[in-house]
């Protein structure tokens, strides 16, 4: 009779628990979570052990600023406590199975562990640690809340790649270092590693060259102009160049160091020998073509005729001239002044979308490309690419370059970013390349991420549920040559920090998760679980985030008798579609999407809302139904 008290009471106790227990939602998912019955308290006052190394003090301060302003607990740190409610352990005796990055991280009822080989993993266990604590330890301010609670549990965790990064372009758009400070906190909490900075641009040069002071001087600044990029006007009598800004040396050094704290380190891009108009405005000896000197820094408008496919063909002559021996003494005082500010150990030089149209009509590129017996345009930018990888190799770095640089044959030794889809990066590995994919199919979050009535029209749509799709690994490749992959939020359509957070988020949440996750952890409909439980935290630390997954994916069609008919899709499948076009807000107590809708003869518009039960998930959505029209008769775009 006891043995079955003691069974109902332990059932109750367990019930009570489940009840109350928050599931656990990590950001990516870690390799074994052991979930276990009970919290643990943290203590005020609140003392965390860990080892004197700056790299981990970097870790303790960390946490200690985070818990003192969001708990008002009283933190201190002691090097030797072995009573301390937060241990930091580095393993005397190296776990093979966690390696550099991973970490163990243990709750009981009487402490809180994390263990690892190296500072980097004690950095991402506090970041798991931070993730199993209220959404408010995210905010700049004293929370109300009194009781912080920790789930007793146990993870063991490391990543699937090494390379786990984001591009933040700054050159289409100028962002402060404070802001790019700003993003890689929000990037390094996912356990990103990685910026690639890219810095160069036609739209503008960012970094401080003492060398050349007119790359910033005059390259750094263009026409202010608002609207929808790469399609403004010509410029108008009085408009100066007066929108821009640039990163001193000094400034590169900050942002680097203070990503170097969160164990992040930064790839810079020198985008050449195409996308390089900025240079040129600055330096017209650069370029092959005569008249660059009429030039200006581009501000948006139209440079490029792309109808003829790729590359491009040029309207202006955006290309560094790689049969001009200025071009490359210009490269190796340019590259000298980066490998010093930098200590990552790659250099990304571009090389993507050069267009050759003014190439081939120079007679220097001809009697380059007859002296050194090329047979193709491609081979001329092959040859740029393969004397600036020397001058790379030659500090001690290796360079880096978007897929197109294998079409005019590179060295082994220079690594390739695959963009154009997966196919580059598999045959940049095949051919023994170090290899980080990227591809615009899963990766570019500049992409609109919900319906284009929405967001500011770019090139194509990327749902968070394609991008969570993301493999760095195609089936057939040799692991060894894929680095990992990265996220890339070029900014023609960004115009600010909020937007860029907005693009970031939760897409970015998708990319981390593919890049430190074991692929069998993966699972859309947990991870979507946990991205809701998310957006509370971005709330509270007031990163800007988009609600895109729960706004439905709007496709017209035309029936057998010849009406429009719109078929309504979304990504969650326990939301409801409301609608009407009756030109009113619609809420739940509205029809419900149940199959395609007949779009009614005289109807001007279609409104949408998602709802889960009773609660509004989703925003009103109003599509015209001459957009429906319209994308009838332009299904791709």
């Amino acid at each position: 009779m006891k043995h079955i008290v003691f069974l109902i009471f332990l059932s109750a106790i367990m019930q009570a628990t489940a009840q109350t227990k928050t599931p656990v939602s990590i950001i990516p998912e870690p390799v074994s979570i052991k979930e276990k019955l009970g919290f643990f308290n943290l203590p005020n006052p609140l003392l965390i052990a860990a080892p004197d190394a700056q790299e981990v003090k970097n870790v303790t301060d960390y946490l200690s600023n985070k818990l003192k302003t969001s708990t008002g607990y009283v933190v201190t740190v002691d090097a030797k406590n072995k009573n301390a409610a937060i241990q930091f352990v580095i393993l005397k005796q190296q776990d093979a199975q966690l390696g550099t990055e991973g970490y163990r991280l243990n709750i009981n009822d009487k402490n809180v562990s994390i263990e690892a080989n190296h500072p980097q993993g004690l950095f991402y266990g506090m970041q798991s640690l931070l993730q199993l604590l209220p959404p408010d330890i995210e905010a700049n301010q004293k929370s109300p809340i009194t009781d912080w609670k920790l789930p007793q549990l146990e993870i063991v965790d490391y990543p699937r790649f090494e390379w786990r990064g984001l591009m933040l372009d700054v050159a289409r758009h100028f962002f402060t270092k404070e802001e790019v400070m700003q993003y890689i906190d929000v990037m390094a909490k996912y356990k990103y590693n990685l910026l690639h900075w890219h810095l160069t641009e036609d739209e503008g040069w960012r970094i401080e060259i003492k060398s050349f002071p007119k790359l910033t001087e005059v390259g750094a600044w263009r026409i202010d102009r608002t609207g929808t990029f790469g399609n403004f006007k010509p410029i108008q009598p009085g408009e100066k160049p007066t929108y821009g800004g640039f990163y001193t040396q000094e400034d590169i050094k900050e942002v680097v160091a203070y990503a170097k704290k969160q164990f992040v380190d930064i790839l810079p891009e020198i985008d050449v020998p195409g996308h390089s108009l900025a240079a040129v405005v600055a330096y017209p000896e650069l370029s092959c073509t005569k008249g660059v000197e009429n030039y200006h820094v581009r501000y948006g408008e139209r440079i490029m005729d792309w109808s003829q496919g790729h590359p491009p063909i040029a309207m202006v002559d955006n290309t560094l001239c790689p049969a001009n021996e200025k071009v490359y003494e210009f490269m190796e005082k340019v590259v000298t002044e980066v490998a010093q500010l930098f200590p990552f150990e790659y250099i990304h030089l571009g090389g993507d979308e050069a267009p050759m149209n003014f190439w081939e009509k120079s007679e220097a590129v001809q009697a380059l490309m007859k002296r050194e017996k090329l047979t193709n345009i491609k081979q001329a930018q092959g040859y740029f690419t393969n004397r600036v990888e020397k001058i790379v190799a030659s500090h001690g770095k290796k360079m880096m370059g978007w897929d197109e640089i294998l079409e005019g044959g590179v060295p082994k030794s220079a690594a390739v970013m695959s963009w154009r889809g997966m196919k580059g990066g598999i045959e940049a590995a095949k051919e023994g390349h170090e290899v980080v994919m990227s591809p615009t199919t899963f990766t570019y979050i500049d992409y609109m991420q919900a319906d284009r009535i929405t967001e500011p029209p770019v090139y194509a749509t990327l749902r968070l549920n394609k991008t969570y799709e993301f493999d760095p690994l195609p089936d057939g490749v040799e692991a060894k040559y894929i680095k990992g992959g990265q996220a890339n939020l070029w900014t023609e359509q960004i115009y600010n920090i909020r937007q860029a957070e907005y693009m970031t988020w939760p897409r970015g949440l998708a990319i981390a998760e593919s890049v430190w996750s074991l692929k069998e952890k993966k699972n859309w409909q947990a991870f979507t679980k946990k991205v809701e439980a998310h957006f509370p935290r971005f709330d509270a630390a007031e990163t800007k985030y988009a609600r895109a997954m729960f706004d439905p994916d709007f496709r017209p069609r035309k029936n057998a008798l010849g009406r429009m008919e719109v078929v309504l899709r979304t990504e969650l499948d326990d939301l409801t579609i409301h609608y009407s076009f009756d030109n009113s807000e619609p809420d739940h107590f509205y029809p419900s999407y149940q199959e395609p809708l007949l779009v009614p003869i005289d109807a001007y518009r279609l409104r949408v809302v998602t709802y889960r039960g009773k609660e509004k998930v989703g925003r009103v959505l109003t599509m015209p139904i001459a957009e429906l029209e319209r994308r009838l008769d332009a299904p791709d775009e």
